[in-house]
């Protein structure tokens, strides 16, 4: 693969902060990508994320599907989203790079952003919609953008929709690794770093699966139970940013460092937070068999060669967390309805079939499941050029 198609930094006039947009691959004229917004974003780190938004489109292209594959792409912001200027500083960037959303560029949440906060800000920066892009290439529009705003209003137990389907998907991923492995769920415990969007709902599909969630991580630190976490009682308990009020914790659930979800005998462990997370120093700790990477590009390359090593096998983001990205377009396009259980059925054959696929390649291979991602992308990328066209 070559390099990006368009690479751009934009300084704030106001505050000298800096934003990014970096689009890997235009099909059809279109890309797709969220943005997201943390203190100390880079160029590099958001041009690894577009050029994973490019694999995750090419993985989930269905010739006989109405969802037709688009380009990577991806926006981020460096700003801490709690700072008291992030919100004026996001509509600054948006209506900067509105010329590029109004014609190429489809965005949404990501890291350290609500879907409505990207919502209410692209308005205030004059746009149509934070997808409007992608308008010209539906059959009908006006139903489609209902159906799309239909299902952003279904709520499951009080969470959107929207909030779910990604966790729904990382949780099938690590179901598929299991059954594969012929281990059963009851026996598995797992440990979530980041009990935001992602995190939250995969830790409550795989509760509901009947594994046993032993410790979560946010900002204040490790929240630990060897005996299983009230998952409910957490999610129910964080505010906008995962953070979980302490207050609702148990007797027996016990508060250790941040970074002791890396170590507190769980089988799987699902980073589901930052980037760069587990590096060639903290792995050493790890004694899980299976990391998912529910966040983008939580495991440094460099430590997944030693984790490899050591038998530690590495779900990729690119895979696991491709379901939210993909559950749009299933929706806006019209192969799934504003609908949870349909929703939900439709995330967990796409995605069990996706993981099935690499994990049976990675094997044929004698790869990583990494390097069999990348090879099923290497495989669809010339049709889906021949088919539609594309631009690099």
């Amino acid at each position: 693969m070559t390099t990006p198609l368009m690479s751009l930094t934009w300084t704030d006039h106001l505050t000298g902060r800096q934003g990014f947009l970096v689009v890997d691959r235009l099909v059809r004229g279109v890309s797709s990508g969220g943005l997201r917004m943390r203190a100390g974003c880079t160029l590099t780190e958001v041009a690894g994320l577009a050029r994973g938004m490019t694999m995750k489109e090419a993985l989930h292209y269905n010739p006989e599907g109405r969802y037709v594959p688009l380009g990577g792409a991806k926006g981020g912001i460096d700003c801490d989203p709690r700072d008291p200027g992030a919100y004026d500083l996001l509509v600054r960037y948006l209506r900067a790079m509105r010329p590029y959303l109004e014609s190429f560029w489809t965005t949404g949440e990501d890291l350290g952003l609500s879907q409505d906060l990207v919502d209410r800000a692209a308005a205030e920066a004059g746009l149509v919609s934070s997808i409007q892009a992608v308008y010209p290439l539906l059959d009908e529009e006006t139903t489609a953008r209902r159906r799309l705003a239909d299902a952003f209003a279904v709520e499951v137990d009080g969470i959107g929709l929207d909030e779910l389907v990604g966790g729904c998907g990382v949780a099938e991923s690590v179901l598929a690794a299991l059954d594969r492995a012929g281990v059963p769920y009851p026996r598995t415990r797992v440990a979530v770093q980041g009990l935001g969007t992602m995190g939250g709902a995969t830790a409550r599909f795989l509760t509901r699966a009947g594994l046993t969630v032993v410790a979560v991580a946010d900002i204040k630190g490790t929240i630990a139970n060897p005996a299983g976490l009230d998952v409910e009682a957490l999610i129910a308990a964080r505010d906008a940013y995962g953070t979980v009020d302490r207050g609702v914790l148990r007797p027996a659930d016990r508060e250790l460092p941040s970074d002791a979800w890396l170590s507190t005998g769980a089988d799987v462990l699902v980073p589901a937070a930052v980037s760069y997370a587990i590096d060639t120093a903290n792995q050493e700790r790890i004694t899980a068999r299976w990391i998912v990477e529910a966040a983008n590009m939580p495991v440094l390359p460099e430590a997944e060669e030693l984790l490899a090593a050591r038998g530690v096998t590495v779900l990729p983001d690119v895979v696991v967390n491709s379901g939210t990205n993909a559950w749009w377009w299933w929706t806006l396009f019209g192969d799934i309805g504003a609908d949870a259980d349909e929703a939900f059925a439709h995330t967990r054959r796409s995605m069990r079939a996706l993981v099935e696929q690499m994990l049976a390649r990675a094997e044929a291979d004698g790869t990583s499941p990494r390097a069999a991602a990348h090879a099923i992308v290497a495989d669809r990328l010339p049709v889906i050029a021949e088919r539609f066209g594309w631009y690099r």
